[in-house]
């Protein structure tokens, strides 16, 4: 669909990339030109940090806050104890009440460095919904709610058909998700006249499953605008590196491998990843993505350089790229390389180098690690490892040893 927006943030969401599709293009904008539009995401406390996955939802937000609006960012205490089944093969391991209380703890770390959170007009509200899901009376809930979802269409949306298809299970307990989350867009309309829920292309049957629900049960008219699924060009999943999750928390991913990831960037993505995770002008974004050669690796560093600043902080990612330039240009260690630190009890009479390339996270398994060495794409202080039964010594790390797999990932092994 072609339309032509008037408001300021319509705008950036499409000529940024950032829209899949819209409930009501018009409608949407027209609200968005009238005034301060308060729009929500909710994001489900499964681990203790967001991935790299949720960075466009929250770049949305960001730009939400940064043309005049509310972001509200809903922590979902009350739908992780039930898990959404969306497009997932089994259900989701349950967590405990103060499993979920820790997770969000961690999660909410990273929001402040995107949202502002004030009582200004745009400051951002941070919000549970355990607040209205933990003390719902069920009776009621089944007949002021429950009567208004059809069962025929909830087994139609594409989340649930696919399950189902596979023949999977789906219990009770995830079927019900979608309506908790319907419930959530009414409660957030009624309590601080939310307008408008963002999500992936994933969450559209439940995003218009609260807008029918609203409708329904107090007759206001709300939105959705969901972003596109991103996979990188090669086709993977946007979020997963060859070492695990690119999360966003500092204590579970350094800002170094965070810069790294994103300086590892294939050539075809540049452009399209500095307009959705950066903002840097249009203009500059196409200007950089479309160089080529060994110039490209320049934009991918401008791309790790402004990514990382609006995490970490502007410090963080300069030395994340003088260690690189020091790892890659110069054959040194690198101050801010990963670092495991070992006591020399940890490493008694000898650790196995194996071990090392396990521990320092190199590597996900032994089995990995012995493939690594085989290959020969393991190091030790730059030069080629060919002994997967070579064993390190304290003697060994009374400076610091360089451990690298590949070309591009590296790690410091040192005594503490």
């Amino acid at each position: 669909m072609t339309y032509h927006p008037k408001s300021d943030f319509m705008a950036v969401m499409m000529e940024r990339g950032f829209l899949a599709d819209c409930t009501d293009y018009q409608g949407l904008d027209d609200a968005l030109v009238k005034g301060v539009v308060p729009g929500y995401i909710g994001f489900d406390a499964t681990a203790k940090s967001l991935h790299v996955g949720s960075l466009i939802q929250i770049m949305m937000l960001r730009w939400m806050q940064k043309t005049g609006h509310k972001p509200i960012t809903l922590m979902g205490g009350g739908t992780t104890k039930v898990g959404d089944p969306s497009f997932r093969a089994d259900e989701r391991p349950l967590l405990t009440p103060a499993q979920i209380d820790d997770n969000i703890a961690g999660i909410k770390k990273v929001f402040s460095a995107y949202i502002r959170y004030d009582d200004s007009p745009s400051g951002a509200l941070m919000l549970n919904n355990a607040e209205w899901l933990d003390d719902l009376n069920y009776l009621e809930f089944l007949r002021d709610i429950g009567r208004h979802f059809s069962v025929n269409r909830m087994l139609g949306f594409e989340s649930v058909k696919s399950r189902l298809d596979r023949e999977q299970s789906l219990s009770f307990l995830e079927f019900n998700y979608m309506i908790l989350q319907a419930y959530d867009f009414l409660e957030l309309n009624r309590r601080y006249g939310c307008l408008v829920q963002f999500g992936g292309s994933d969450q559209w049957g439940n995003i218009v499953n609260g807008i029918d629900l609203t409708r329904r049960v107090i007759d206001q008219q709300i939105f959705g605008l969901t972003s596109p699924l991103l996979t990188t060009s090669d086709g993977k999943k946007m979020g997963k590196s060859a070492s695990g999750a690119v999360w966003l928390n500092p204590d579970m991913l350094s800002p170094y491998e965070f810069w790294q990831f994103w300086r590892n960037t294939t050539d075809a993505d540049v452009g399209r990843f500095l307009k959705l995770y950066t903002e840097l002008p249009l203009d500059e974004c196409d200007r950089l993505g479309a160089l080529a050669g060994s110039e490209i690796n320049n934009a991918k560093v401008v791309l790790a350089n402004e990514v990382t600043t609006l995490l970490h902080g502007a410090d963080a990612a300069k030395a994340a790229e003088t260690t690189a330039r020091e790892v890659f240009e110069k054959g040194g260690a690198g101050d801010d390389l990963p670092t495991l630190e070992l006591s020399p009890a940890d490493v008694g009479d000898g650790m196995s180098i194996v071990q090392l390339l396990v521990k320092s996270g190199l590597a996900g398994t032994g089995k990995e690690a012995k493939r690594l060495i085989k290959e020969n794409g393991a190091k030790v202080n730059d030069a080629a490892l060919s002994d997967a039964g070579m064993m390190v010594t304290a003697d060994d790390l009374t400076s610091p040893m360089k451990l690298s797999a590949g070309k591009k990932r590296h790690a410091l092994v040192k005594l503490s």
